[in-house]
């Protein structure tokens, strides 16, 4: 994610972190003192660790997650795929929650014994309306009853939030992952609607900014999915285009300009001695544009990280490609010999073409 920083590795896991938690840090530093700065560290190690446990669940199913990113309304893990059956998506959404109810319970006796039952208890007191806030305030207290609103919060049926993501899976079962998926986005606007709702009569900027983060959110993973299993039956081959052209590593960066603005074509295959030696998109073109001279050569500028697919490459498993290589084009290759070039904007046209029958 842009803006982001790797903190730490763990168990072959990046650990990123978003320019804005700063800003996090500072408003509790402002608000609360040493002690906010404390609060909010404490809260998010187990954030990350909440994470994690969906991160492993993951790996067991062989799903590879690459990142952990934190942001200041939480935690995201960022899966390489989409767990393929149910019941896999129903244990990885419940991993995290399940997790914080365990700390819960694992550390009750151990810091009630430390700080005493009534020190251990009155966050929580204050929390359920049972005791007012009269400033006492203990660090270990407030960030140990944290977890259960972590696992209570989260397991609100709101998708995309771990509840959200569980009764989808359960209900795939029964009507299948689209029409599950649609039911459970639907349910996920209906609480961003509410929490938006108490957000403004309530005065809390925060729970306003959660409700448009799972609006927003739900809506993005819902048209996902949508686009995904609606496209998904279909192949490389039925979106390809016969004619195209390539370049070469001596090509000129204004040799391939002319060719985009007579061609209309905007991704090119560079070619030497009769092999893929790189490829060169849209986005590496209007970098260059800007940063190079024209009588820059392409070779200093292609990517040689973007792979081929044939033209039997499911147009689901091409999307995950894209994304991967973060690349809206591939050369598409058949019998060590490049036969096209394939893009995003033709999957999309597909799909549009599609939903308008």
């Amino acid at each position: 994610m842009r803006g982001s920083f790797k903190l730490a590795r763990v168990f072959g896991i990046d650990i990123d972190i978003h320019f804005t938690f700063f800003l996090l840090l500072a408003l509790f530093a402002l608000l609360m003192g040493p002690r906010g700065l404390v609060l909010i560290v404490g809260v998010f190690f187990f954030v990350t660790l909440h994470e994690l446990c969906h991160s492993l669940a993951a790996a067991y199913f062989g799903i590879q997650v690459k990142r952990i990113t934190l942001l200041p309304i939480g935690g995201v893990a960022s899966m390489a795929e989409m767990p393929k059956k149910p019941h896999q998506e129903l244990v990885i959404s419940l991993a995290g929650p399940v997790f914080n109810i365990l700390v819960v319970a694992v550390f009750y006796f151990p810091l009630t014994a430390l700080l005493g039952r009534e020190t251990l208890m009155y966050p929580f007191l204050v929390l359920t309306g049972r005791a007012e806030y009269t400033g006492g305030f203990n660090i270990l207290a407030h960030i140990y009853w944290i977890n259960l609103i972590l696992a209570v919060f989260n397991i609100l049926p709101a998708f995309p939030m771990d509840g959200g993501r569980a009764l989808r899976a359960l209900m795939a079962t029964r009507i299948g992952y689209k029409k599950a998926t649609r039911a459970a986005v639907r349910l996920g606007h209906i609480f961003a609607l509410f929490f938006g709702y108490l957000g403004l009569v309530n005065g809390h900027i925060f729970l306003i900014i959660i409700a448009v983060f799972i609006y927003m959110a739900a809506s993005s993973e819902g048209m996902q999915v949508q686009v995904r299993e609606t496209i998904k039956k279909y192949r490389v081959r039925d979106i390809l285009g016969g004619v195209f052209e390539t370049v070469s590593p001596t090509s000129t960066l204004a040799e391939v300009l002319e060719k985009v603005f007579h061609k209309h074509q905007e991704d090119f295959p560079v070619m030497e001695d009769g092999r893929l030696a790189g490829f060169i998109t849209r986005r590496d073109l209007i970098r260059a544009a800007h940063e190079k001279d024209k009588s820059s050569g392409i070779g200093g500028i292609m990517r040689t990280d973007i792979p081929p697919v044939s033209a039997s490459t499911p147009l689901d498993r091409l999307q995950k490609i894209m994304q991967d290589h973060n690349t809206s084009a591939l050369p598409v290759e058949e019998n060590g010999r490049i036969t096209g070039v394939v893009t995003l904007d033709d999957v999309n046209r597909l799909y549009i073409m599609l939903t308008e029958e």
